[in-house]
């Protein structure tokens, strides 16, 4: 990638140092396109929305330089939400009447997300998830979107791999009972697992927030699995991880998106472990090699999965609101809903329910040369 001009990152700058100008009551002039975030930028999953972010603020970046949308700077204002739903909802309304904005892109859990989709299907604000993966989030309505492949469709691949790709035959899961993400996997994965001709020999749960699993863990050794399913956040896997493995489980473990941060996270017990996700940031495909090495050369260290779908996100948009003409929320929807073309994370077209069409990836937890904890592509999976 060319390094940035001064004129560009001039540009850049002016663009970032506007967001504040808009503080007081931001609406779209003839030359911004205004954009609202919302990230878990502090809390439990910060990880995630500042991934999130950095992706977002580099296609930003990218497209600015490039000459904004139209002609059009692009402007982002981002609000904090800590991973928490009621902030979620402070921050969506003081994004849509303080600032004035008609299209958001956040939150990243799903909980936080669904806490504002009918308040943004009411008002006709474009709302677009780069992550959260319920299924109802995208029941509210007609202006609501997300950039990510749906719970139902990770648990199922999840349970496809360990069948047919690991070999496995019986399977136990640990999962969070009070969780929805951790629940809805867990329901598919067990219909996966079994249909390909495994046999399902455990399933515990555990409360949110839960720091010991030991007494969990014993009855899944004594149920003696050859896979273990753990469907929930990566500092939670990393907390089981730990005691599973001190516990002389050594046998596979498989999960979904939420393990995206486990590499700065865990150490040598999430090896041998495999995880469902957007994207391999391995991939050969010349768009991932380009937003990778982009993301690097920024940011000094490869982006996960969230920086992929954020970045995804904001090139979503500007070519829906090219093909619009237009930033009204109502147009740029319509617009968004003809989508046909090729991302970082995969070639994407949206159902009638606003989620994407699109392949899930596998990926396998193993040290790199450097001894460090990194990814590796393992398998590709096709809706």
């Amino acid at each position: 990638m060319k390094k940035i001009t001064k004129v560009a990152l001039f540009s850049v700058l002016a663009a970032a140092f506007g967001s504040f100008a808009f503080a007081g009551g931001s609406k779209d002039t003839g030359n911004t396109v205004t954009i609202g975030g919302i990230f878990p930028l502090s809390g439990a999953v910060a990880v995630y929305g500042t991934e999130c972010k950095n992706g977002i603020d580099l296609a930003i970046e990218e497209l600015n330089a490039a000459g904004g949308i139209d002609g059009k700077k692009i402007v982002l204002i981002s609000e904090d939400d800590e991973g928490n739903p009621e902030k979620t909802v402070s921050a969506y309304k003081k994004l849509t009447t303080k600032d004035g904005v008609k299209i958001i892109i956040g939150s990243l859990t799903s909980g936080c997300t669904q806490a504002i989709t009918n308040l943004a299907q009411a008002q006709k604000v474009l709302q677009i998830a780069p992550a959260a993966t319920a299924p109802a989030i995208t029941d509210a309505g007609n202006f609501i979107f997300r950039a990510c492949f749906i719970d139902p469709f990770q648990g199922t691949v999840g349970g496809k791999f360990a069948a047919d790709n690991l070999g496995c035959k019986k399977a136990a899961v640990l999962y969070d009972v009070g969780n929805d993400y951790s629940s809805g996997l867990t329901d598919n994965f067990q219909k996966s697992f079994k249909a390909n001709g495994g046999t399902i020999v455990a399933v515990e749960s555990y409360a949110t927030g839960d720091k010991d699993f030991n007494a969990q863990l014993t009855k899944i050794k004594n149920a003696s699995p050859d896979v273990v399913y753990l469907p929930d956040y990566y500092g939670t896997v990393a907390l089981i991880a730990k005691q599973l493995r001190a516990q002389g489980i050594n046998t596979p473990i498989v999960g979904a998106d939420g393990w995206d941060g486990l590499t700065s996270n865990a150490g040598d017990e999430v090896l041998n472990g495999y995880y469902s996700n957007h994207y391999a940031s391995d991939s050969t495909d010349p768009a991932v090699q380009k937003f990778v090495q982009a993301f690097n050369a920024k940011y000094s260290k490869d982006p996960n999965a969230f920086a992929a779908l954020g970045y995804d996100c904001v090139y979503l948009l500007r070519d829906a609101i090219v093909k619009a003409g237009t930033t009204d929320s109502t147009a740029v929807r319509d617009a968004l809903e003809q989508t046909d073309g090729d991302y970082v994370t995969g070639h994407l077209t949206f159902d009638e329910k606003h989620n994407p069409v699109k392949s899930a990836v596998m990926l396998e937890l193993v040290k790199g040369d450097d001894g460090k904890l990194t990814t590796v592509y393992k398998a590709t999976v096709n809706p």
